[in-house]
């Protein structure tokens, strides 16, 4: 068993330490991981000037691989003639702060799994609820327990796409770890405002507002299974086509020649 790492807080992230940590004993582990932050870069490739790789000699991430791009390009550069061979599994994180509801469409942890299933890998993204690393032991712990479940009971291809699950953990000893919940995403209000400030100069500058809070918090959505105090595993999947709407814009005539 192959597994490939990566994340978008950082090579040097507690979260991605801890989850390699976590990770070794169930299989050969490539960690290939961002320089810096990349936290909401969803799926950006670079494509705009060259890539750099480099190897860590040394300390405790020896071993550890960077690129000055994406979590993205870290995994498609794997994919696409870096690594000698596919890895047989993608993990991305362990991410500073929730991926839940529409997170999932911004989130650089997120994209890396997504990027290993483009490629026919199955992948699983991994985030911690509470920002700090408050914990990130024991989340990595319950994250080795979800990988050696995916590998023992690894679920079948739907329809020739691969797997890909967004786990989210909260900030609990493992002891308290030991529920999980499958479901569905939920989703939030609209962000917060931007946030207008000045320059030195005087200028506007613009912060993008925070996340807007939870909308649909129901029963079996991922807001309601972390506010239970469990893990949450979203099985997702790549196809944005509205099928319901498709059937009813071709039966009203946007259909034409």
């Amino acid at each position: 068993m192959h597994i490939l790492i990566s994340n978008d807080d950082g090579y040097l992230a507690p979260g991605l330490l801890a989850l390699v940590n976590a990770i070794r004993p169930l299989g050969k582990v490539t960690v290939i991981a961002p320089e810096q932050n990349h936290s909401g870069a969803s799926n950006s490739l670079t494509l705009s000037r060259p890539l750099s790789i480099h190897r860590v000699a040394g300390g405790e991430r020896d071993g550890f691989i960077f690129i000055n791009g994406t979590p993205t390009d870290c995994v498609h550069i794997a994919m696409t003639g870096f690594l000698d061979e596919k890895p047989d599994l993608v993990v991305s994180g362990i991410n500073q702060g929730e991926n839940m509801g529409e997170d999932v469409l911004y989130s650089g942890t997120v994209a890396a799994a997504v990027e290993g299933v483009m490629f026919g890998v199955p992948g699983i993204a991994f985030s911690q609820i509470d920002r700090g690393w408050a914990r990130i032991d024991d989340a990595a712990k319950a994250a080795h327990d979800i990988v050696a479940q995916m590998i023992a009971n690894p679920l079948s291809k739907e329809e020739g796409n691969a797997t890909l699950l967004n786990v989210n953990i909260p900030n609990r000893s493992y002891a308290d770890l030991n529920r999980w919940r499958v479901t569905r995403l939920g989703n939030r209000h609209h962000s917060q405002p931007v946030v207008v400030q000045q320059n030195p100069r005087g200028e506007p500058i613009y912060w993008i507002g925070a996340a807007g809070d939870a909308k649909d918090s129901s029963s079996g959505t991922d807001f309601h299974a972390i506010d239970e105090g469990c893990i949450s595993i979203t099985p997702m999947q790549l196809d944005l086509t509205h099928h319901a709407r498709l059937a009813a814009m071709r039966s009203n005539g946007w259909d034409r020649g």
